[in-house]
Formats: structure tokens, sequence, C-alpha cells
């Protein structure tokens, strides 16, 4: 084999490889947005067939040869090639170790229990999805078994969407952000004193959501003709190329900084998406590379940006130019005060930011006691309910609102949800590290985000996968992941706002 015809098969095998994952990721985006509920088998059979595909694709005696042959020619490669080279190899090394007629049954397992998820929760049944979470549980501990009999099989996971990442390091960062954040909850609690918020959960018209949701696209650069937004039960971003990224959001015609926020959140991980390198493109570079970097973008954007006073003096004119009357007498800092408000609540995805993590914990220990096998599906809601009553301080009245009210388990992705706390931490790490370089308020009082915008592609976005999560933390900001920023962020932010730094900001 020659060097140059390696190369060019690799990538043909990435971008053959693009292609049928464009296929499933279509299929399950359909079935989440617009299919119609009977459309599960048809759709099941189509995408155990891709998957059986992209299976072979991958885990082929010819793609295993391939990269060996190019491994040990490293020094002849561009840094970009070593780069998938790697990325592949990681792939490579974890599927083709599990048989292919479990890779397709598992693909056909999370097809249907995604759709029984979604008829699940709007009737509140826990029950009829149960089965299915256990059934996902041992197949994963099965893969797990195939990819590293010897490491814990949730930390095989935890790996797999956060590289280097264990249960060890989580318990480690968890403590720390339970020491810092506890103590801020049951002061401002104790204090008694909590800014208005009753006027977001007046009616507020779908339409004029979806008239907002545009404009705040606008305002965050996001350019339409490569992204556009849908709606769901449960909103997230997929990517199937930098020029065709979806957003998906939900409207609750009684909460306003819903579909703010999720909009904003989406957004952040939409231009991680839109602003990968052009060179990256049918590789499996172009992509964000882990899910806590990715996270950090949608986190950085939704509270460190859309919930700072100038977003909000940005965007307020907009706001009462839709909702006049919802929100008469309301000015624009008492509406930021209002979306900064900490209150313990049930719902992960419309939890307050300093609450938030919390939520993610709670999802961390139920994941682990199902991988030790200390619990199964119908221990989950029992749990749930204790969990949160122990952390939050709330009653979980229903499935709906607890153990059935996040989709990512109906996909298989366990291991995922401590991304959501990791990627708040690297966030702040990010802020801290552009603030050095760019006047952030400035350019957010001037309703330009361009400056952000540029200085986030030219440090993060840009290498896609490229670069390992601390390689780029390393690069963008100078120094290893350092949580302490994250911790220093939430302190100043709510005592200042809750006046605990004695200088009141909170109404009455």
């Amino acid at each position: 084999m020659e060097l140059n015809k390696a190369l060019e098969d690799l990538a043909a095998l990435q971008k053959e490889y693009f292609a049928f994952q464009y296929a499933e990721a279509m299929l399950y985006y359909d079935s989440v947005t617009g299919a119609p509920e009977g459309a599960t088998q048809g759709r099941g059979e189509a995408m155990a067939i891709l998957g059986g595909r992209d299976f072979e694709i991958l885990a082929s005696a010819h793609t295993g040869e391939l990269l060996d042959y190019l491994a040990a020619r490293r020094a002849a490669l561009s840094e970009p090639q070593n780069a998938q080279v790697r990325v592949i190899r990681r792939e490579y090394d974890q599927i083709c170790k599990i048989p292919k007629d479990e890779y397709t049954a598992f693909t056909a397992l999370t097809n249907d229990a995604t759709a029984v998820w979604h008829r699940s929760k709007q009737e509140n049944d826990y029950a009829s999805f149960a089965p299915f979470i256990d059934k996902i549980i041992a197949s994963l501990i099965r893969f797990a078994g195939f990819y590293d009999p010897e490491k814990d099989p949730y930390d095989v996971f935890l790996d797999r969407y956060e590289p280097g990442m264990t249960k060890d390091k989580l318990e480690t960062f968890f403590t720390e952000l339970r020491r810092t954040i506890v103590p801020i909850i049951a002061r401002i609690m104790e204090s008694g004193v909590q800014p208005g918020n009753d006027f977001l959960f007046r009616e507020f018209p779908v339409e004029r959501q979806r008239e907002l949701s545009d404009y705040l696209m606008q305002v965050l650069t996001i350019d339409r003709k490569y992204c556009t937004i849908a709606e769901t039960e449960h909103p997230f971003t997929i990517e199937f190329s930098k020029h065709d990224v979806r957003i998906t959001t939900k409207y609750l015609v009684n909460n306003l900084s819903s579909a703010i926020y999720s909009a904003v959140h989406e957004g952040g991980h939409a231009l991680y998406e839109l602003h990968t390198g052009d060179d990256l493109m049918y590789t499996f570079l172009a992509r964000g590379t882990s899910m806590g970097v990715h996270e950090s973008q949608s986190r950085l954007f939704e509270n460190m940006i859309g919930r700072s006073e100038p977003f909000i003096q940005v965007v307020y004119p907009k706001l009462l130019e839709l909702f006049p009357k919802q929100l008469e007498h309301i000015d624009a800092h008492s509406f930021w005060l209002a979306v900064n408000r900490v209150e313990p609540s049930l719902v992960r995805i419309e939890a307050d930011e300093l609450t938030y993590c919390l939520h993610v914990m709670v999802r961390f220990e139920i994941e682990k006691k199902l991988f030790a096998g200390e619990i199964t599906a119908k221990d989950i809601p029992a749990l749930w309910k204790i969990l949160m009553k122990d952390y939050l301080g709330v009653e979980v009245p229903d499935d709906r609102s607890g153990a059935l009210q996040d989709s990512h388990w109906s996909g298989g992705s366990f291991g995922y949800f401590p991304s959501y706390a990791i990627g708040s931490a690297y966030a702040a790490q990010f802020y801290n590290a552009m603030s050095n370089d760019v006047d952030i308020e400035d350019a957010v009082r001037s309703g330009n985000l361009s400056p952000l915008v540029n200085w986030l592609t030219e440090k993060v976005w840009c290498f896609g996968a490229g670069k390992e999560p601390d390689e780029l933390l390393l690069s963008a900001t100078g120094e290893a992941f350092n949580p302490q920023y994250y911790l220093d962020y939430l302190k100043n932010k709510f005592e200042h706002i809750y006046g605990l730094d004695g200088a009141q900001s909170t109404g009455g």
C-alpha cells in the first residue's frame, strides 16, 4: 500500500461513513419532529440496516489495516491527518469488538425505546418505558465488556462522552460543586428576598415566541441559510454537516424564559457546528471534540451571555414589541433579575443556573447504581424522588416531571449527563480567557456578538474534534482544566444578584 493511496482510502471511508450517519441522523430527527407515531417499525428496520452498513465500514479488517499502516507513518502525515487516524482508531477499537448482530439490534432497541419514551411521558406511564432501560443497560454493560473488560463499565461510557473522565474525577468535581452551591442556595432561601417573576408565566402566544426565536438566532449571528428551528418534546441540536444544522425547541404558552433560553442554548451548540473548519468536512473531525466541550458552548451563550444584564438590555425592545401587554410596566433590569431567580425546581431544562448542576448529580447517582447492579429500572422513580428531595428540597409529584423528563436514556446515552456539569465549568474557563482578549460586556451591550464568535471560532470551534478536550482547554486558555473559575463565577454572580455581597440587586 502506498501512502497516497492509503490517504485516499481514509478520505473515502470517512465520506461513506458520513453518508450513512447523515441518513440515520435524518431518520432520528424526523422521528422526533414530524413522523407519525405509527412509523416506528419501518424506521427501525431502516435504521438497523443503515447501522449495519456503517458498522461494516468502520469495523472491517481493511479499516484496521489502514489505521495501522497510517499510524506507523505518523511522521509523514499532517496534524489533521494524524487527528483523523486517532479519532477513527478510538471508534474502531470500540465498535470492532461488538458482534454485528448486537450492534444492529441495539440500534433497533433505541429506536423503539425513543418512541415508547415519547408516549410514556405524555401519558405519565413509566411502567411501559422501564423495561427498555433494563435492556439498554444490559446491552451497554455487555458492550463495555467488549471494549475494555478490565475497566468499570460506567467509566467506559463516561470516557466515551468525555475522554479521560471517570467516576472518581466526577466525585471530586461534584463534591466541590456542592460545597459551593448548597450554602449559596441556603443563604438565598433564608434571606426571604426574591425578584418578582410572575410576569414570565403569563400567556405568550406561540406564534410570537417563534418570532422571538428567529430574532435570537439573528442576535447570535447564526446564518439561517444553514440552520433551521423545529419543535419537539425535548429540545436538542443535530448537525448533518456544517452547512446543515438543525435546532429544535419547545414552546410553552405560559413560560417565556423557556423559549428564550432554549433558543440561546441550542444556538450555542449550533454555532460550534457551523464554525468547524471547512477542511474538516466529511471527516470524523467535523464535530465537537466532546460532549463537555460542546455543552460549554451552549452554557456559555445561555448563561454567561444570555442571562447577563447587557444581553437583556439589547433584546428587551424586541420582547416589548412582541409582548407589550404581558410585559407592561416591567423594565429590563427587573426582567434580568427574574431570569436569574434561584428557586429549586423539578425539571432540569427549566432549572435556574445555580441549581442546575444538582439535577445533573441526581442522574449521575442513578446511573452509577444502574451500572453497578445496585438497582434496576423499577427502582428509579423512588430513588429519583429521594435524591430530588435531598439535593434540591423538592417533592416529585409524578414520573412525567421525574424519571421520564429526559430523552437521553431512551437513546442509550448513559454517561452523558455529567457532561452538562463539566461543560458549565469549561464555559467559565473559556469565558475568563476570552475576557483577556475581548471586552465581552462592551460587545454584548452593543448587540454585536461578532468579536465573541470570532474568538471562539479561532480558539475552539475551527478545530472540530481535532484537539482532545484537555489539549483544547490548554491551547485556548493557557492552562489545564480548572473548575475554580466556575465556582468563583457562581459565587460572585449570585451573591451580587441577591445582595449577599452587600450590594443589593434584587427586587422585593
